[in-house]
């Protein structure tokens, strides 16, 4: 099981990431994604979702047409764990994938 991280190694791993910000409600990360259309939005949330499963590891997510925010956080952790950050890098590949 991965370790709660700490704020220094927090703000470390958010340095890395492009637009994830920290959630104001508790401590997660959070992003908004924007699409082109609901199949351009819903076919992004249908790959995320195949790498979720396989690293054991579901965002939170809500969907109105062309926009997908996404909130991460290690449930078992009560806080952020690397998987959040491992699953926001994978995430924002998918996403730069899109214009290819």
């Amino acid at each position: 099981m991965a370790g709660k991280l700490s704020t220094p190694e927090i703000n470390h791993h958010l340095h890395e990431l492009n637009g994830w910000a920290m959630a104001d409600e508790r401590e997660a990360i959070r992003k908004t994604y924007h699409f082109e259309n609901f199949n351009a939005a819903f076919g992004f949330m249908t790959r995320v979702a195949l790498i979720a499963e396989r690293m054991n590891h579901h965002p939170e997510w809500f969907n109105v047409y062309n926009r997908v925010e996404i909130l991460l956080a290690s449930h078992d952790v009560g806080g952020l764990s690397e998987r959040d950050f491992k699953l926001a890098h994978a995430i924002d590949e998918i996403a730069s994938k899109r214009d290819r």
